[in-house]
């Protein structure tokens, strides 16, 4: 959410959430969408990785949160949108279903 407000100078920013149900026993997908500058080409191979930034401030901490979500049996990704305005960052977790 924070690189999608910093980003995103003016646009709109929409958060999604829906769960996948057909996938054993379920996972939820969460995405981010903003209509900010996107993801420039040359830190998309490092995206995740410790200190990878283009920011004026922060230290690239944010985006490593993969080894976190990676630990509870996720996976994370992101994307520039299609039509050429901003990116897209998902997640998905699964869920644990009470017995």
């Amino acid at each position: 959410m924070t690189n999608a407000v910093t980003f995103t100078k003016t646009g709109t920013i929409i958060v999604n959430a829906k769960v996948k149900e057909n996938t054993g026993d379920g996972q939820i997908i969460v995405s981010v969408r903003d209509t900010g500058s996107g993801i420039v080409p040359e830190i998309m191979p490092r995206l995740f990785t410790i200190f990878a930034s283009k920011s004026d401030s922060g230290a690239g901490l944010g985006l490593y949160l993969k080894i976190i979500i990676e630990a509870h049996g996720g996976r994370i990704w992101a994307e520039n949108n299609s039509d050429g305005r901003g990116a897209t960052f998902s997640f998905t977790l699964p869920l644990n279903k009470a017995e």
